[in-house]
């Protein structure tokens, strides 16, 4: 007879994935459907179909039920971790009045009004005008009321991508904080939605009764329902859980319960994060994260369509790679690897700064991706070393901005997401941070980090701290070579760190003249 089993289903951009754990955190079965991550009626739009999500899950449960002789009868809890900042508007009976804004979408709301009262004294005084403007333009909420006044009017509920699913599966307008992230009236201290005065309020253009009813990460949202059941092959009546957003997930699920464990996602976003009571600004002014641990804080640090830049060198100068790689029946990221490992650490001098978007202060609105140091000797196999290298170089940027802001030196790496499958990737992250990178025994940490929710949630584990020590362990190490390591922090020191600030002026040419980006 099986043992009780957790059900997560983890609502990714590039897929949606459910999988099956024990109460011990093995991986018991998996069902994975790839996905479109968006469609874009106008350039720098993206979207997708909430209805299609739904039944994208349904039929990643049909392929994981296919592929296991464990029965749906095992499962005592289920869990959803989803993409973050992706929203969905609702009807009164919870249809969806327009497809779903993704969170990689470009689109701009007009800043039609300043912020009025002691708030626009108080920003205009610490110059915070572009931190406070950003977040006016990027909000999907002011955009929708002021382009579709239509649907925002018969708006009944603006849910996160999250939100939405938990309503699907129990028919309740609840949403956890843990996955609270996004351009909504949130209180990033107190976990809970903005006062009545915040001035969030007066620029993301949503009432209060619009949102859903937030819980913390291991509260019940309710039980499954019938049709939602049938849908994902199960029981009615199942607990669901509320977890947290794919990123929070991933800490725990990577072992990060600690604020001296920095845990690294090799993901579309690459991010560093450790996990800590304290509220922490790891960027001044740029708020902490929700953790998936209640009452906690991801200090995440983020390079924007981080490993976007590796897929997109792959489609563009990798065809003979995954030509080989499926003439040979091996993963394309084996030859990758062996692209890397031909050129020596630090790419002959070829430096790579990966701002392939714009953010808020750092990069500011202006920044660009660079590469420097180009010479005859370079190949497509240096300058793939160098993408890479320049993801480590930045996020090590962002581990000592995180220590320097919580005064708590970080000790060990653990490395997640698809780019943490690649050996040279991990070995030169060791390289560059001088640290052991150490990588989770599974690769599926968000839903792991999910389960962990759902396990705690349940009454199997006391805590965190015990849930954590006993579902999530550590598979290989990659150590850092002495000499390896004193090349990459000259070229940190000496080059690295000073790129931005000389490049910056150039850029913000470049976005006079041309622009871009917007």
């Amino acid at each position: 007879m099986h043992k009780q089993t957790i059900l997560t289903i983890d609502n990714g951009t590039q897929s949606v994935r459910a999988l099956l754990f024990s109460l011990n955190g093995d991986l018991l079965a998996k069902g994975k459907v790839e996905i479109e991550p968006y469609f874009s009626k106008h350039p720098g739009w993206a979207e997708q179909d909430p209805d299609y999500y739904w039944k994208s899950a349904g039929e990643a449960c049909k392929a994981l039920w296919s592929s296991t002789d464990y029965s749906a009868d095992t499962v005592v809890g289920l869990g959803v971790t989803t993409q973050r900042g992706t929203v969905v508007n609702v009807d009164e009976y919870g249809k969806p009045l327009r497809p779903a804004i993704i969170w990689l979408d470009q689109r701009h709301a007009e800043i039609e009004k300043p912020i009025k009262g002691i708030w626009g004294v108080l920003f205009k005084v610490l110059g915070l005008r572009n931190v406070v403007e950003g977040f006016q333009r990027k909000a999907q909420a002011a955009w929708i009321e002021q382009n579709q006044p239509d649907v925002w009017r018969n708006t009944h509920k603006f849910l996160l991508l999250s939100g939405y699913l938990n309503y699907r599966l129990t028919g309740q307008y609840k949403d956890s904080v843990g996955s609270t992230v996004g351009y909504l009236p949130f209180d990033y201290k107190k976990h809970a939605w903005a006062g009545r005065h915040d001035w969030k309020w007066q620029v993301a253009n949503v009432r209060k009764e619009m949102l859903p009813e937030l819980v913390k990460p291991g509260e019940v949202v309710g039980e499954l329902e019938p049709h939602a059941a049938e849908h994902l092959g199960l029981k009615a009546g199942v607990p669901v859980v509320a977890c947290a957003s794919d990123k929070a997930c991933e800490v725990i699920g990577s072992g990060g319960n600690d604020s001296h464990i920095a845990c690294l996602s090799y993901g579309t976003t690459a991010t560093i994060n450790t996990t800590t009571k304290r509220y922490i600004e790891p960027v001044k002014f740029i708020p902490p994260y929700p953790a998936a641990i209640p009452e906690s804080y991801n200090t995440e640090v983020m390079i924007y369509r981080g490993f976007w830049m590796v897929s997109w060198f792959k489609n563009q100068f990798g065809l003979r790679e995954r030509q080989i790689a499926e003439e040979r029946g091996v993963p394309p990221e084996m030859l990758f690897d062996e692209l890397v490992d031909s050129v020596p650490a630090g790419s002959m001098g070829l430096m790579l700064q990966p701002y392939w978007s714009p953010g808020t202060r750092i990069p500011g609105p202006e920044a660009k991706g660079s590469v420097i140091g180009f010479g005859d000797v370079h190949t497509r196999a240096h300058l793939y070393r160098s993408i890479l290298e320049g993801l480590a170089y930045g996020l090590r940027e962002g581990k000592e901005r995180i220590e320097k802001r919580s005064g708590t030196r970080i000790t060990k790496l653990r490395v997640s997401g698809g780019g943490s499958q690649s050996d040279a990737a991990m070995q030169l992250t060791a390289d560059i941070f001088n640290l052991p990178a150490e990588r989770p025994s599974t690769y599926e940490t968000s839903g792991l980090g999910a389960a962990i929710n759902v396990a705690v949630g349940l009454g199997f584990y006391e805590n965190y701290d015990v849930a954590i020590d006993k579902m999530t362990s550590v598979g290989d190490i990659f150590y850092p070579d002495l000499n390896t390591s004193r090349l990459y922090n000259e070229l940190y020191k000496s080059v690295y760190l000073k790129m931005y600030k000389r490049l910056q002026p150039l850029y913000k040419q470049i976005k006079r003249i041309t622009g871009y980006p917007q």
